[in-house]
């Protein structure tokens, strides 16, 4: 199951740095990436047509898919261990790949939130177009100040908890059958969104396809979730974040 996982992390993760279908490789755009919150000149954005919507809904989903994986796979190892310990070991590798698309559905609906985002921007003339950040200082920085202010709500807490506590999770929310592999992961991925969702939009100020700004939150989030003594985790990078967000601000006028 593991190796599954994995294969499924890295074709994503190899689809992102190609540049999920875009003009130019996710390299090239975080080559050419600016400070936070600068206009850039880059021409024309491309039109949004429906094929345009679904490959940038595929971009985000597979980005996520690649991002959020790894830090999944503990409560994916345990609940695979559990089956293969039930009455029904053969059924073990697929109940545990149900509970992967569960998990990965609920990641597929903050895609399609996400590309409802990226087009009202790009359509109120605040994105930068292909490198597909945020144009306006002060947009980013009340983007910061946002993510950084929900790293203290008892929300995140109450989702980032769930995270931590695999053994908890499967106890408190068990189902049988296939049909409930498949509930399980996407209640386990909607704690997941719970705790992150403000996280992931952050690659709204960095850079969509900045590879330094993607492989630093899905660091990020994996230390925070399982690193032993990571509690003061969320308070620090919410602190990090508002302070950020406030000299943005700052000088954005």
């Amino acid at each position: 199951m593991l190796g599954a996982a994995a294969i499924v992390v890295a074709l994503s993760a190899a689809y992102t740095v190609l540049g999920a279908g875009m003009e130019m490789t996710a390299v090239e755009m975080t080559r050419m990436a600016g400070p936070i919150g600068e206009p850039m000149q880059m021409g024309p954005s491309t039109a949004w047509t429906a094929g345009y919507a679904g490959l940038i809904f595929l971009m985000w989903w597979l980005m996520m898919i690649a991002m959020m994986t790894p830090s999944a796979a503990p409560v994916l190892l345990l609940f695979t261990a559990l089956k293969k310990a039930g009455s029904s070991p053969a059924r073990a590798p697929l109940l545990s790949l149900l509970f992967l698309s569960g998990y990965l559905l609920a990641w597929a609906v903050f895609s399609l939130a996400a590309t409802a985002v990226q087009w009202g921007l790009e359509t109120a003339g605040l994105s930068n177009g292909p490198m597909m950040s945020l144009s306006s200082r002060a947009l980013a920085g009340a983007l910061l100040l946002a993510a950084g202010a929900y790293q203290f709500t008892p929300w995140k807490h109450a989702c980032l908890s769930h995270c931590r506590t695999p053994v908890q999770f499967l106890t408190a929310h068990h189902r049988t059958g296939m049909a409930g592999a498949v509930l399980m992961g996407a209640h386990h991925g909607a704690y997941c969104l719970g705790c992150c969702w403000a996280l992931m939009l952050l690659l709204f100020a960095g850079g969509v396809m900045n590879l330094y700004w993607i492989a630093g939150i899905a660091l990020y989030v994996l230390a925070e979730k399982h690193l032993a003594r990571a509690r003061l985790f969320a308070p620090a990078a919410g602190l990090l974040l508002m302070l950020a967000g406030a000299s943005l601000m700052a000088t954005a006028f």
